[in-house]
């Protein structure tokens, strides 16, 4: 689902809130996660699942194309772990479709 996609859900399930509340609302959410975690904090959100950042070290790359040796400089990457409920929900929907 993309944000757009979810901004329209959200205004076809809720038609008392406008289009544009809508997305000002989705954006403020997602930019308020994002400012979070590149302060470094944990983000966990009960019953959905949890946002936090892996650090990944310096180390030595290999470009596919040349197959040169390339330095790939530390970084640290969000991480999302689903929540206990997520998990269920998603496990038992999948069941059902097999």
């Amino acid at each position: 689902m993309t944000k757009s996609e979810l901004i329209a859900k959200l205004t076809a399930r809720y038609p008392q809130l406008l289009a544009k509340d809508t997305e000002l609302a989705v954006k403020m959410i997602l930019d308020a996660m994002a400012n979070s975690l590149s302060r470094g904090e944990h983000i966990e959100i009960r019953g959905f699942g949890s946002f936090d950042l892996n650090y990944r070290p310096a180390r030595i790359g290999r470009n596919p194309k040349s197959g040169e040796k390339v330095h790939v400089p530390e970084k640290y990457v969000p991480h999302f772990k689903a929540g206990k409920k997520m998990r269920e929900r998603v496990d038992f929907h999948l069941k059902d479709e097999s």
